[in-house]
């Protein structure tokens, strides 16, 4: 009786396998070389709730990831960015497109202000990751003694599409685009007791997004 519930670990960690695995894919398009020197980055998102905005973790990961490890790059904090160029990239006031934001950027000012503070490249990143196709249920009840317990299998797919325009302060020009998607299935069997298995695709796409800067911006 008591390799039961080990075998019902091993075959559910075996269907996450072969079910929520996550699968990525990136891509990169270069218009121009790039030299960040002695300079540092700055990774953007778009800030309009009402118009998709970006989640602040994501760009949080990513700003993490690329100024981390042994090939990391100098990243100012977003936070601190928009203090130092206030009040052009207050929410409020942000760019909401990639056109916006060279319009922005390309204010003499601004442009001044930028370079004042040392960062080379703005990464703008625009995306969300979403939940999709949900089937299946769960129904929780209370038996007896007061234990609360569930039954049902319930699954959804989980999608994260992410990209990221490169621009030279410098040039005043976008320098190369990259993009990051992942996907993958999540599900919640139960048997009394809810086992989650979650596809990280948000997770994948961060770090993928990060390597892809670090490949475009850091030492050829």
């Amino acid at each position: 009786m008591r390799s039961k519930p080990l075998t019902l670990t091993y075959v559910l960690g075996a269907f996450c396998l072969a079910g929520c695995g996550v699968q990525s894919t990136t891509q990169e398009v270069r218009q121009a070389q790039t030299d960040l020197g002695d300079h540092s980055i700055v990774i953007l998102s778009r800030k309009h709730k009402t118009q998709g905005e970006t989640e602040d973790d994501f760009v949080s990961c990513v700003s993490g990831n690329v100024n981390s490890g042994d090939d990391s790059l100098p990243v100012l904090a977003e936070q601190d960015f928009v203090d130092a160029t206030f009040p052009w990239f207050e929410p409020r006031t942000a760019p909401l497109t990639m056109d916006d934001l060279s319009n922005v950027i390309n204010r003499p000012l601004l442009t001044e202000r930028i370079q004042e503070i040392g960062v080379r490249y703005l990464v703008w990143i625009e995306g969300t990751t979403q939940r999709s196709d949900e089937s299946g249920s769960l129904q929780c009840t209370v038996v007896s003694g007061g234990i609360p317990a569930c039954f049902g299998f319930l699954s959804w797919e989980n999608g994260a599409n992410y990209e990221a325009s490169v621009w030279d302060v410098h040039k005043g020009m976008n320098v190369g685009t990259l993009s990051s998607e992942a996907s993958g299935t999540s599900f919640v069997p139960a048997v009394v007791v809810p086992l989650p298995f979650i596809a990280r695709v948000r997770q994948r796409a961060c770090d993928k997004l990060a390597e892809q800067i670090k490949g475009f911006l850091g030492p050829a």
